[in-house]
């Protein structure tokens, strides 16, 4: 256990006020909760809610070729994402396993914007700076520090970002556009992105700015949610999270038996991964055929103990075929139990049988997320 105090975001003190229940969050004091869980999952899908996720890192890369760079490091095509577009991408090291996943934006031919997951925006800092030209033609930023990201996502959210920010700030879905003159004055950028699958944004601004936002945003009809809810959302999307669904070989071995250490076609994701051109650890993503384990969704289809990660995945006849890493009841899904992991030898419609507890296996169907 780390003897350092976990880092306090600049909206601490805005969580206090709502009387937020915190937790040491991989080194970050955030918000599990302010009411429950459930009721903040049900706001998001139904309203809007506001997340403090200035844990994550805000990266800056910039130079004449940076986009030919990074696709060298991406299994992206980074030089068919058009200026003003985000995308979605995988950093492999090269023996092929996944490093880290991240969502940049093209601001322009020549300067990208990426945001690091929370926990590895030092290893990916190091690997980026191992990899840069040595004539000096690419430079990298660290933005992390200085940086405040708050992210609204919901059905209302364009009609609350209008009332708080004044119109003219909405941007479509994984677009990128600098924030304009606002009632607020505050600065930064906008994009069209978020990690609940509902519409919305993530607002990167300078710390002094977050709590007028913060505030703001309330006021005009957002619902402030935690983590707890953040991951029961992302996980009815289907969505993979760092440390968590994968894991760098160096840290998986360090707890989880190299059982999270995966590429981009273990991990199945339907997006970030384009095979026509090269990239650092493509050879490991080609090697497989379809005995190989790999990412699924399972949904209960009967009751029993809830699917937890770690929980085994066993064959209707008792072998063992693979491993959930994140499982919760679905709150939008009438909480119904609902898994993600890595499972040989199945196709979408299979029954499996999660080993929930010491006594009960429950029966499941084998689906391809998301979800909801």
């Amino acid at each position: 256990m780390s003897d350092t105090a976990p880092v306090r975001t600049a909206l601490f003190e805005e969580h206090l006020q709502l009387d937020a229940n915190m937790v040491d969050f991989h080194g970050f004091e955030l918000p599990i909760w302010y009411s429950n869980i459930k009721e903040e999952h049900l706001a998001t899908r139904a309203t809007a809610g506001l997340f403090d996720v200035s844990h994550m890192g805000s990266f800056r890369f910039h130079g004449p070729k940076v986009r030919e760079w990074l696709q060298s490091l991406a299994t992206q095509r980074v030089s068919s994402i058009a200026p003003s577009r985000c995308a979605y991408t995988h950093f492999l090291d090269e023996d092929g396993y996944l490093i880290d996943d991240m969502i940049f934006a093209v601001v322009s031919e020549t300067e990208i914007l990426g945001v690091p997951n929370a926990s590895m925006i030092g290893v990916m800092w190091d690997w980026f700076t191992s990899h840069l030209p040595a004539d000096g033609s690419v430079v990298l930023e660290d933005l992390s520090d200085a940086t405040s990201i708050l992210a609204l996502q919901g059905p209302d959210a364009k009609a609350i970002l209008d009332r708080a920010v004044g119109e003219g700030q909405h941007v479509a879905r994984f677009k990128w556009r600098r924030l304009s003159d606002n009632p607020l004055g505050i600065s930064g950028w906008i994009q069209g992105t978020g990690y609940t699958g509902e519409a919305g944004y993530e607002i990167f601004i300078p710390n002094e700015d977050a709590a007028l936002l913060w505030r703001s945003l309330i006021g005009a009809g957002a619902v402030p949610i935690g983590l707890g809810a953040r991951d029961t959302l992302r996980l009815e999307k289907g969505f993979l999270l760092s440390g968590v669904d994968f894991c760098s070989p160096p840290l998986d071995e360090e707890g989880h038996d190299g059982f999270l250490s995966r590429d981009s076609w273990e991990t199945n994701v339907p997006f970030g991964l384009d095979l026509d051109h090269e990239f650092v650890g493509r050879h490991r993503v080609v090697s497989h055929d379809e005995s190989d384990a790999r990412w699924w969704g399972i949904r209960y289809i009967e009751k029993g103990p809830l699917p937890r990660p770690g929980k085994e995945v066993q064959s209707l006849d008792g072998q063992t075929i693979g491993r959930l890493t994140s499982g919760a009841p679905a709150p939008s899904l009438g909480n119904v139990g609902i898994g993600i992991g890595y499972m040989s030898g199945v196709n979408e419609g299979d029954e499996v049988l999660i080993v929930a507890s010491p006594r009960k296996s429950v029966r499941a169907e084998v689906v391809r997320p998301p979800f909801y």
